[in-house]
């Protein structure tokens, strides 16, 4: 067996969710079963301070040798870097992947991909202009749980699909846990609301079982019926967005399709941690799979059949395990001790695209990025949700 190749990161913004990533990250991929790739950090970058950036390279444990910047500018420029991971609030993706871009970088941009379908395809075109990697981070499709789900789909192990009902949504007590209003949850600075930031796990779930398993050549954009809550406090975000999604398709898949999916800042999908219920349930005529929440990271799943057969599954999260000392987790929550969050399968995906030579994610293409915009796009529209010019512009660069 040849030795793995390494791929160098470079990490954009230094808050909870690239700690997350690249705590996941530099774990050795051999305790996954993946041998062809490793991935090591020689940079990061943080907008407020180069001693910022150093502290989040010694908490994720970076080489000793890793560079720390203070700004974003410096870090694009670092000739050592294969891809640069970004990590910023969705609000500020298109500046910042635009700015990776330009300077001839590779991309892993986190999720939601951008504030506007707009924005997504001009960072599209930018990429194809320049033959760069780009690659929207929506981690949950990578997890061995989420390709078993679409194996099965398209195995025809429950027939052709009819409907797909999609829950991610969170209890958050908005006026107590956010009340000056500038948590990226609900200030519109940040693109804040449901929408973006959790109802992207929704969609997510709806695109991937109904969009993504169908032939590339059959695939048509779905019709979109929306309605959306303002929240309160602010009027300038959404709290609770439902969608229904009529996908066209060819009478010999199945013919039109249907699927709903919401979110919520105010309900739960599982109150008090009760995990019980599926938040995704996935129909046939021959049964339906269920996915147990949380959608965006799932660890169960059930397929009833029409026979009455019944398997469930249970799908452990990787890592160094028991007693190494080690742990990581998101949002203050710690996982057991050993157990990767899960973020490492997508940063296997974008790496080996980069040793291939491929240009796009091989389970969400840019083009599957770009029509998921276009139906938040009218999902807002449809509820009269707009946020600041300045965060919705695809002028680059633009001072946010």
């Amino acid at each position: 067996m040849s030795a793995p190749k390494v791929v160098r990161w470079g990490i954009l913004a230094t808050g909870g969710i690239a700690q997350t990533f690249t705590t996941d990250l530099l774990v050795d991929p051999a305790t996954r079963g993946v041998h062809h790739v490793k991935h090591t950090v020689v940079a990061a970058a943080s907008s407020s301070s180069a001693p910022r950036a150093q502290q989040f390279l010694k908490d994720v444990g970076a080489p000793a040798e890793a560079k720390a910047y203070g700004s974003y500018e410096e870090l694009v420029k670092d000739p050592n870097i294969d891809i640069i991971y970004v990590a910023t609030p969705h609000s500020h993706h298109y500046q910042n992947a635009m700015l990776c871009l330009e300077a001839g970088k590779n991309v892993l941009c986190e999720k939601a991909f951008t504030v506007n379908a707009a924005q997504a395809r001009a960072l599209v075109d930018k990429a194809r202009e320049k033959n760069l990697f780009l690659m929207e981070a929506v981690w949950t499709r990578y997890f061995p749980l989420s390709i078993y789900v679409r194996e099965q789909i398209k195995s025809g192990r429950i027939g052709p699909l009819h409907r797909v009902l999609a829950d991610n949504s969170m209890a958050l007590n908005p006026e107590e846990n956010f009340k000056d209003g500038k948590h990226r949850m609900v200030n519109p600075d940040l693109a804040g609301g449901a929408l973006l930031d959790l109802g992207i796990y929704s969609l997510t779930w709806v695109f991937q079982t109904l969009y993504h398993t169908q032939p590339e050549t059959a695939r048509q954009k779905p019709k979109v019926v929306a309605a959306l809550k303002s929240y309160g406090a602010t009027k300038a975000a959404d709290e609770t967005s439902t969608v229904v999604l009529s996908f066209p398709r060819p009478e010999e898949l199945g013919g039109e399709a249907h699927a709903v999916a919401t979110t919520s800042l105010r309900v739960a999908t599982a109150p008090g941690g009760n995990h019980d219920t599926a938040s995704i349930r996935i129909q046939g005529p021959k049964g339906e799979i269920q996915v147990f929440p949380p959608a965006f990271r799932p660890s169960r799943t059930r397929i009833i059949l029409a026979d009455g057969t019944v398997e469930e599954k249970n799908w452990e999260f990787p890592g160094p395990g028991k007693g190494s000392g080690w742990y990581n987790g998101f949002g203050g929550q710690k996982n057991a001790e050993g157990e990767g969050h899960g973020m490492f399968w997508e940063a296997d995906e974008a790496a080996t695209a980069f040793l291939e030579g491929r240009k796009e994610g091989k389970y969400e293409g840019l083009e599957e990025s770009v029509v998921i915009m276009e139906v938040m796009d009218e999902v807002r529209r449809q509820g009269g949700l707009q946020y600041p010019e300045k965060i919705e512009t695809t002028k680059f660069p633009t001072q946010l």
